[in-house]
């Protein structure tokens, strides 16, 4: 199977939870900033990167693990899609793969940070505010993720994705 988690930027709610589906970070307790500031792509990704699917791991059951950055387009989540159903088809490919849209899980204050450091520059008002966000929905997150995890198991469609507007 494989798992892609997807938001805006990519890079932020998505980097966490695919840390927190690798068991890269514990889920049990708040991360500190430093935990934070280390996760993979944790605030790393730039405009340039939008459309890129980018491997994290893979996780304990032998799944990989992807995040990738939607930007403004409505339309490349169904691009990649309909691309994936169309190679699934075209060479008779059973492997599952589930996007999960990150989106529902970012607060105001995660926004804003990203919007200061990654579109901005201004890292020292955009950071702290990524951890504070981060501190804030990290709960969600790990809520998003098992969600995501189940619906993996459980879908009988090879391709599914998952918006997310009310896993909670």
């Amino acid at each position: 199977m494989i798992y892609i988690y997807n938001d805006f930027g990519g890079t932020h709610t998505t980097a966490l939870a695919a840390a927190y589906h690798l068991k890269l970070i514990p889920k049990d307790r708040k991360l500190t900033k430093q935990e934070i500031l280390s996760v993979p792509y944790f605030n790393e990704l730039n405009s340039s990167d939008m459309g890129k699917i980018i491997y994290h791991g893979t996780d304990d059951d032998g799944n990989s693990v992807y995040t990738l950055g939607r930007g403004a387009s409505k339309h490349l989540l169904p691009a990649v899609n309909n691309m994936s159903i169309m190679l699934q088809e075209k060479y008779n490919g059973n492997e599952k793969i589930i996007f999960s849209n990150t989106s529902p899980t970012v607060p105001f204050v995660m926004t804003l940070g990203g919007l200061l450091s990654r579109w901005l520059k201004i890292d020292f008002l955009g950071v702290p505010l990524l951890v504070i966000g981060a501190k804030q929905c990290y709960k969600d997150i790990i809520h998003l993720v098992d969600y995501t995890k189940k619906a993996g198991r459980t879908t009988a469609k090879n391709i599914q994705v998952l918006e997310n507007k009310s896993f909670k």
